[in-house]
């Protein structure tokens, strides 16, 4: 059986059931949502070490737990790899400190087979920006199934035709991964980051063109495209910085999840 091994459990996140169960648990009692007015069938979420962005993520999931879904679909961006298109990972399952989660072997060849920008390099998948979303998928979604795709250099409106066949399926959750701005101070930061946070919430694609850094932006306005196309409202949850862990405002990083639904 080949397995995609678990590459950054230690240091993004930990290693052991326990300290993800007390992270967890700590992130849900930090917060309450009386109604919930969207039905969940996407969301972005940041992909940092679980002490700086674990809160925000596990937000997004916890509140999307709610709905049935087959399998989980995570997208996100290549930090360590260049690729031209994207790689799709043709594993049986996904390894993670909570127990592995099984992969969709055969939708994830049916989509590769469909999508010419789809490929596997095994090099991609040492990748965190969905390795860092496998644990809460454990969590929340166990006994579902799991598919990655980690990108490179490829057009959003590509991307979003994917994202569109993956919507017209009711069993599939597709989960975005990206951060925000990178080192900037952390007022420079929060301008730039106000920009993708508008951008997103007025489903304006041309706004993100306006300052909008994001090193998942190619993934972020593909979901945008998609929520514009099938008639998605975006609800954004969280945003913060990691100037509230570190208390440098030189050198911060934003990050922000968001709902996406009917």
């Amino acid at each position: 059986m080949e397995m995609r091994r678990a590459v950054v459990s230690g240091s993004f996140y930990p290693d052991n059931e326990k300290e993800i169960k007390k992270y967890i648990e700590h992130f849900n009692n930090s917060f309450t949502v009386d109604n919930l007015d969207i039905t969940p069938r996407a969301i972005i979420s940041p992909h940092a070490g679980y002490i700086y962005s674990g809160f925000t993520a596990n937000l997004a999931f916890n509140l999307s737990s709610k709905e049935k879904f087959k399998r989980v679909i995570v997208i996100g961006p290549s930090h360590k790899v260049y690729l031209e298109g994207a790689s799709i990972a043709l594993y049986d399952e996904y390894e993670t400190p909570l127990g592995n989660i099984k992969i969709d072997k055969e939708y994830s060849l049916e989509l590769k087979e469909k999508y010419d920008f789809l490929n596997f390099l095994e090099d991609a998948h040492y990748e965190h920006s969905t390795e860092t979303q496998a644990p809460f998928i454990k969590n929340y979604f166990d006994g579902l199934d799991m598919i990655e795709i980690v990108y490179g250099k490829v057009n959003f409106t590509q991307l979003s035709k994917l994202i569109d066949e993956l919507l017209l399926n009711r069993d599939n959750f597709v989960v975005i991964s990206t951060d925000l701005s990178h080192f900037y101070t952390l007022e420079e930061a929060k301008k730039l980051d106000n920009i993708c946070l508008n951008a997103i919430v007025k489903k304006d694609l041309n706004l993100f063109d306006k300052g909008c850094e994001a090193c998942g932006l190619t993934g972020v306005k593909a979901m945008i495209q998609s929520s514009l196309k099938n008639n998605l409202k975006t609800s954004v949850l969280h945003y913060c910085t990691s100037f509230d862990r570190t208390k440098d405002n030189n050198r911060v990083v934003g990050y922000t999840s968001v709902l996406i639904g009917e």
